[in-house]
């Protein structure tokens, strides 16, 4: 199988996986009433690979037939480009308020390949063989992937693998000639219940005297038995899909992971209770190859709302008054800031070991710290134009009703000469992106799916302050004397 269909993606889901929606077993995601919307969604998607295929497919090279290009294993700067151009393109599907496609964990796995070195550094390359195996599986199915990779906080109160936050964290707790069995919670698989497999594999480094069995690093299907995902509340609606056009399609849905002892075949598991692999694989690399994608669909979505607070402005005749045009300047800058920081990262990559060829992490990882209060302040400047009239938004079905049209073409009318229709269709949007209930777990989504912007700046300033920081001031007092 070459890169699939919406239609073949849907028919790969009709398994056994074990799904919780309130207090109800999910017998048929496809088909779940709550859940179909969704499902439609992330179908569009693969559709989306096969109408810009110039773009999002690229031949593989092992068997000829088209792949998701973001599984391209990057080893020079025309894979990065070529890569550009597919995370620019899946970004425009949903104009950024999907974080969690495929091509977001297709990129991870295809860096995770790059790295052969990390695996082998002790002369085994068992774990190597089998990631290698499964990376060529996930091409020519084109699978589809959810990751959970945080251990469930507990007692915050303490570190994340003590007393009871370790006891709950996943570990393994027997073996088997057929695999190793592991117990415990994960979270938080984003598109959990619509992927086929589950991946997980190091957020970071374990504490200093953690037991070995929580360093592991596998994927299996979602289907496996005793994978159990809890869901939160659905923020998808069942409303027309030109109503609201995020919300009707374009829930991810997060899920709460319980392995329960889940029996993981050998040739799946890639790290099996090696710290030292396990500590190292997230510090070869991760970011400078994970971050294109993430700073190219989040500038995507920047000028996408740069272009809906425009086009709201133009509906009022606003978009020239000086406290408007300064917010959507604001605004602008913060979109053209991530395009320079992702096309500084591109010039400046190198091969970072085993001719893995990652960007240039340092900008990517300057555009992750200020992402979050980036994404806060465009949702603030959206409100903040639009004000009221984002709730004087008539649903599209009144503009059918012989009796309502003329008086919300009379009294609704846009001030640059569009129709009311046009009006309510705009902010209709404007407050589904940031205003609905889907809109606000979006903007949870981006404060902390790449860390808190706290934890990042620390992670920034303490990684820079072992490098050496910049070296400007001791090369300054060098020139003048100063010892």
């Amino acid at each position: 199988m070459a890169a699939r269909t919406g239609k073949e993606f849907i028919e790969g889901l009709k398994d056994d996986r074990e799904i919780w929606l309130g207090n109800e077993r999910v017998k048929d995601v496809t088909t779940h009433p709550v859940l179909r919307g969704s499902v439609l969604g992330m179908a569009g998607y693969f559709d989306w690979q096969h109408r810009y295929a110039e773009d999002c497919l690229v031949p593989d090279p092992v068997t000829g037939q088209p792949m998701n290009a973001s599984l391209i294993v990057p080893r020079n700067a025309d894979d990065l480009q070529r890569r550009h151009r597919a995370f620019e393109r899946f970004a425009r599907y949903s104009c950024g308020m999907l974080g969690r496609t495929p091509d977001y964990v297709n990129v991870t796995l295809a860096g995770f390949v790059a790295r052969k070195d990390i695996f082998t550094s002790k002369g085994d390359t068992t774990s190597y063989d089998r990631l290698h195996a499964f990376y060529r599986e996930v091409v020519e199915k084109d699978l589809s992937m959810t990751h959970t990779i945080i251990q469930p906080a507990i007692d915050k109160s303490v570190g994340e693998l003590i007393g009871l936050n370790g006891e709950i964290a996943l570990k393994a707790v027997g073996r088997t000639d057929e695999g190793v069995i592991v117990r415990g919670a994960k979270i938080l698989a984003t598109l959990g219940p619509f992927a086929d497999e589950i991946f997980v594999y190091p957020a970071g480094p374990l504490p200093p005297g953690s037991a070995a069995e929580h360093a592991l690093m596998f994927s299996i299907p979602v289907k496996t038995k005793g994978v159990i995902q809890v869901c939160r509340d659905h923020y998808g609606t069942t409303a027309p899909q030109q109503d609201q056009l995020f919300s009707s399609r374009f829930d991810e849905q997060d899920t709460y992971v319980i392995f329960d002892d889940v029996l993981v075949p050998h040739e799946r598991m890639f790290i099996d209770c090696d710290l030292d692999a396990y500590n190292n694989l997230r510090a070869a690399g991760w970011a400078a190859n994970v971050f294109q994608q993430t700073s190219t669909r989040a500038a995507v979505k920047l000028e996408f709302a740069y272009d809906l607070c425009t086009r709201m402005a133009q509906i009022m005749n606003v978009e020239k008054k000086p406290d408007v045009a300064m917010r959507l300047g604001e605004l602008w800058s913060y979109s053209q800031l991530t395009r320079a920081a992702t096309r500084a990262a591109m010039i400046d990559a190198r091969d970072w070991g085993s001719g893995a060829f990652f960007c240039d992490d340092r900008p990517l990882r300057a555009v992750r710290a200020q992402m979050p209060s980036w994404m806060s302040r465009m949702a603030e400047l959206l409100k903040s134009i639009g004000a009221h009239n984002l709730l004087a938004t008539p649903s599209l079905e009144a503009f059918k009703n012989p009796a309502m049209q003329p008086l919300l073409d009379k009294y609704m009318p846009s001030a640059n000469g569009k129709d009311a229709e046009h009006r309510a269709r705009i902010f209709r949007l404007a407050w589904d992106f940031v205003g609905s209930a889907l809109g606000a777990r979006v903007d949870l989504y981006e404060h902390f799916y790449l860390a808190s912007q706290p934890t990042n700046f620390i992670r920034e300033h303490m990684q820079t302050l072992a490098e050496g920081g910049f070296g400007v001031l001791d090369e300054f007092l060098h020139e003048n004397g100063v010892n």
